[in-house]
């Protein structure tokens, strides 16, 4: 298959995970109805709260709870293969948890699961973040094959660092879920996905959280599909909504062999 709709999901979540799931539901079947076969959802889209102790509540054990029932049944309902942003799965500490983002087939069966490596940290005055004091870092770079092509994983601070997209090797496809701030994201976060595009000359998916959520948290949004020449193919700057774009397998091929970097790489 040359071209294939890939979609990312924005969203605005809260604490209530009962209506963040249904928001990400009515979200993941408008991207079907746009002709999506893969839909990617944002990181922590089922919660985002004030209290950081509640990511550790809601964690799952691998393979079985509602967060990952959801996943599991709403790709198969709407036939697309499914990225789940990033959920909470438990921790080899109790009082931590796995940044997780589980992606499942169109039939709804796991085909990966990606375990945030890097862990942001963030102090600028009264703003300040820390994951690693409730996150248990990861440690295995995934990428998997699909209908589509070869598909890269990570979780939004990983976009900082190059060598975790080098390490997968040639990938037509990079899927970043992400949360990012305002005031990273309103600096950084354009320039570091079309410059992950352009380096490895592939597509770049990236579904993120963007609004003011109840917590008072402000994350930037500008969810965006971006093209292996760093073209901006479709964005949304702030809310709820999707993006949709055709990724081409003819045009990877075609910039690869004119622009043959992947192969001149001495490092």
């Amino acid at each position: 298959m040359s071209t294939v709709r890939i979609a990312a999901v924005q969203m605005v979540s809260g604490p209530d995970v009962a209506r963040n799931l249904r928001d990400a539901e009515r979200l993941v079947a408008e991207a079907a109805d746009r002709g999506a076969r893969l839909v990617a959802l944002p990181e922590y889209f089922p919660l985002i709260s004030g209290n950081e102790t509640d990511k550790v509540r809601a964690r799952e054990k691998e393979g079985a709870g509602p967060l990952q029932d959801f996943l599991r049944e709403t790709a198969a309902r709407h036939r697309v293969w499914l990225v789940g942003g990033s959920i909470p799965l438990e921790a080899s500490v109790p009082e931590k948890v796995r940044n997780s983002c589980l992606v499942f087939d169109d039939t709804g069966r796991r085909v990966a699961r990606y375990d945030k490596i890097h862990l942001f940290g963030f102090r600028r005055g009264a703003e300040r973040y820390d994951e690693s004091q409730s996150i248990e870092a990861g440690d295995d770079i995934v990428a998997f094959d699909s209908p589509f092509g070869r598909v890269g994983l990570s979780i939004c601070y990983d976009l900082r660092f190059p060598e975790l997209y080098r390490a997968m090797g040639p990938v037509d496809l990079l899927v970043v879920p992400a949360a990012f701030t305002h005031t990273t994201g309103q600096a950084h976060w354009e320039l570091l996905l079309r410059a992950r595009a352009v380096e490895n000359l592939c597509y770049v998916l990236a579904a993120a959280q963007g609004g003011t959520h109840p917590s008072g948290r402000r994350t930037w949004g500008d969810s965006m599909a971006v093209d292996p020449w760093g073209a901006v193919l479709e964005r949304l700057a702030e809310g709820p909504g999707v993006v949709a774009a055709d990724i081409d397998a003819a045009r990877i091929a075609e910039l690869r062999a004119s622009l043959p970097a992947l192969q001149h790489r001495v490092f």
